[in-house]
């Protein structure tokens, strides 16, 4: 029996565009086959396990030629039940959609069609531009520089697109802008019509020149500008200056890396990029099971028998209850033990299973977790003689339980996974830091920090540092290296709230 595959429209780069529906079957996928314009915070959906397969095509570079990945998808369908097709923009708008519709078709597997938001209206809404607006034209026209290298001519209506009113839109033109802006104007397009060129349209990568389209050729090469990239001409190009709404946000146009795990990466890269920011995802670290899994199994199992339990991150959590549930169906089955948690984030963690803290730290330190079991023990009867399980990843310092245990507690650890260097580079971004740099680089652990020095990766010049807390940022001085930033809780919010107040 064949599996059926989605083709799905991953829109024009900011992640935040991609339908509900397209995003909810990337996390069914069984097999994603994907693009270069696909945002990489889209692999973050997927669930374990599934395979990736990277199909990007850039001017000139295809890492795939378009009858392979026909091939490729009838394959899929026939070795997966859901397999998504993950294309930039929409599907049927100059992607080739139509063409891997067809060879499903063909071999008789079935196929499903989910449309994404295209760059062509998209790319120039990021970039201050309205397609249509009822002062200055009432219609538009979309239209493509690249053509079939089968075709002995171009089948572009020229004369056409030049006497056409309102507005003109271009995809995939940059390579022959010179030629097309000439043909327009030999066929009758005025020169001196507003014309603009956006690169990375939607993403934080994103550059816009206006000019006009006689003098537009000359601005894209002074300004550097290249694929991917929309071209639009007509008069709606003279608003850009007063309606570029991305030019007012606070981290727009700096580049900042995130170095967590790809699965937290999501949290802190939408809060940037909903700023402005062109973020690159760049994870050093991957939670992994931990060495011994039945012990972790037989520390969860017996869990509703302490007296506390104690949370060192969110990562214990959602690890120690995956394993509850697959024990336990209730959550009420985990008794009435309190619980201490080291940190604002593993609380917000703890809370998705209804249950609050009884003892959390203002700073998400070790070391202030046990200051503030000192400070509220009269309230509990303080630790000694109490059972504790202290619930934490492998590589965690020995803090909490060196001083629980120097209280006379009972403590019992559960180790719940293990951090390991993350090894795979599939969406190339440690090429891209090593070759574009970067602003800014975020740590939020001690661990991101010491498997970022070990992928060997100079600090780009002048990019600045910034540090969840204490604890990273003494890890970092280990590496010589000094925070520019630190934020005031050790929170993403707070991380996110120190970055907009960095000064250049």
């Amino acid at each position: 029996m064949k599996g059926k595959v989605y083709l799905i429209g991953a829109g024009p780069g900011d992640p935040g565009l991609m339908t509900l529906k397209g995003r909810d079957l990337i996390a069914q996928a069984d097999c994603l086959v994907y693009d270069a314009l696909a945002s990489p915070a889209m692999l973050s959906w997927l669930k374990p396990g599934c395979e990736q397969i990277f199909v990007g095509k850039r001017a000139g570079n295809h890492a795939m030629p378009q009858d392979d990945i026909n091939a490729l998808l009838v394959k899929c369908a026939g070795k997966y039940a859901c397999t998504v097709r993950l294309k930039g923009g929409d599907p049927y708008v100059f992607g080739r959609g139509g063409e891997e519709a067809l060879a499903l078709h063909a071999a008789s597997v079935p196929f499903e069609v989910v449309p994404g938001i295209s760059s062509a209206i998209a790319g120039p809404a990021y970039a201050g531009i309205p397609v249509t607006h009822r002062d200055f034209c009432n219609q538009f026209t979309v239209f493509t520089g690249h053509e079939s290298a089968r075709k002995t001519e171009s089948s572009l209506d020229i004369a056409g697109i030049a006497a056409a009113g309102g507005t003109k839109v271009m995809l995939m033109g940059m390579s022959r802008l010179r030629e097309t802006l000439q043909a327009l104007m030999d066929a009758g397009q005025p020169g001196a019509v507003p014309a603009a060129a956006i690169q990375w349209a939607a993403t934080g990568r994103q550059k816009r020149v206006c000019a006009t389209v006689a003098t537009l050729a000359d601005a894209v090469e002074t300004a550097g500008i290249a694929s991917p990239a929309v071209v639009v001409i007509g008069q709606v190009v003279q608003l850009a200056s007063q309606l570029d709404w991305r030019a007012e946000l606070p981290l727009c146009g700096r580049r900042i890396v995130v170095t967590r795990t790809r699965e937290q990466a999501s949290e802190l890269s939408s809060r940037l990029e909903s700023l402005g920011a062109d973020v690159i995802e760049l994870p050093t670290i991957r939670i992994s099971d931990p060495t011994d899994k039945r012990d972790f199994a037989e520390a969860v199992v017996d869990a509703p028998h302490y007296d506390w339990l104690v949370f060192s991150s969110p990562n214990g959590v959602r690890r120690f209850f995956q394993a509850f549930f697959a024990v336990y169906e209730d959550i009420r089955e985990i008794g009435g033990a309190r619980i201490a948690a080291v940190g604002a984030g593993t609380a917000a963690e703890l809370k998705k299973y209804g249950l609050m803290v009884d003892v959390m730290p203002r700073k998400a330190v070790a070391e202030e977790l046990i200051a503030e079991f000192d400070r509220k023990g009269d309230e509990f009867g303080g630790v000694a003689n109490v059972t504790m399980l202290w619930v934490h990843g492998e590589q965690a310092r020995r803090v909490i339980y060196d001083e629980l245990m120097k209280r006379q507690a009972i403590v019992d650890e559960c180790l719940a996974y293990s951090t390991v260097p993350e090894t795979e580079d599939t969406t190339g971004a440690q090429k891209r830091l090593r070759e574009e740099g970067a602003d800014i680089i975020t740590f939020t652990s001690s661990s991101t920090v010491r498997h970022f020095m070990g992928l060997n990766i100079p600090l780009p010049h002048g990019c600045k540092i910034a540090s969840i807390g204490p604890v990273t940022t003494a890890t970092l001085a280990e590496y010589g290296l000094k925070p520019d930033v630190e934020a005031a809780e050790h929170t993403i919010p707070s991380l996110v709230s120190a970055l907009t107040e960095l000064k250049d």
